[in-house]
């Protein structure tokens, strides 16, 4: 059984981690720096920091954060959100990101998958992919989820990764933020497609949520955001539990 990951997500918005359900009604959920702080001394395994309107908002990834967050921070920090090219990939791997998570730019011209595993790896290219299912299939959406991709996520999937993808973080739309459990039919799809790790996003709500997802095998990444910004739990609690029912995991002392 491999060890489970679990990973603080921070949604930032104008600086601010916030939180909606299935990607709207977004509200305030504190600083992210002190959240991400708190959830990486509480046992997080690593940290994924989504500015979500940046694309939209056609701005660039907030640096100077990201440089004060990875001062103190001593876990792996992905960061995406507003990355249109190499350039800004640079830029926050300068800024100390350790992982890029790329999305609508990907979706764009594909062959910037490409160009970001050629420069610092497949292990720091991490393609985002939100999706839903419409129309019998599951449907891929760049720009924050506000627009179809017209790409299908097997397809989408399988050529990511032939393109160099070293990890996929995948969101269902549907389930994102009701705290209901992960889309394990999606994620079950996605895992037939591709070798690649997979981090599930959308939906975990209960400690049972996360412990479904592990008996479906496969290497999984568990992103949590909701849950525990709302203080239902901690990242040390979700992790001891795990253990006691037999789960691999990097239990905090």
């Amino acid at each position: 059984m491999l060890t489970a990951r679990l990973i603080p997500c921070l949604d930032v918005k104008h600086g601010r981690t916030v939180k909606g359900v299935t990607f709207d009604h977004l509200t305030d959920q504190g600083d992210p720096i002190a959240l991400a702080l708190a959830y990486a001394a509480d046992g997080a395994d690593e940290i994924v920091w989504l500015d979500i309107t940046a694309t939209l908002d056609d701005v660039r990834p907030r640096h100077e954060q990201i440089a004060r967050l990875r001062s103190q921070l001593r876990i792996p920090l992905t960061v995406g959100g507003g990355i249109r090219g190499v350039a800004d990939v640079e830029g926050l791997i300068d800024h100390g990101a350790d992982k890029v998570s790329i999305n609508s730019a990907a979706l764009a011209d594909p062959r910037l998958i490409e160009q970001v595993a050629i420069r610092w790896g497949s292990q720091a290219t991490i393609v985002a992919v939100d999706a839903q299912w419409q129309a019998g299939e599951y449907r891929v959406f760049s720009h924050g989820g506000r627009r179809d991709a017209g790409r299908e996520l097997g397809d989408w999937l399988r050529e990511a990764e032939a393109r160099g993808a070293g990890e996929f973080l995948i969101t269902s739309i549907d389930q994102d933020g009701r705290q209901q459990g992960y889309d394990v039919t999606m994620l079950r799809y996605a895992r037939t497609l591709v070798k690649r790790p997979i981090i599930a996003s959308g939906g975990a709500g209960h400690v049972n949520h996360l412990a479904r997802l592990l008996d479906e095998g496969g290497q999984y990444g568990l992103l949590l955001a909701s849950l525990l910004h709302g203080g239902q739990t901690s990242v040390g609690e979700l992790k001891r539990q795990l253990h006691a029912r037999g789960y691999r995991v990097r239990v905090p002392n």
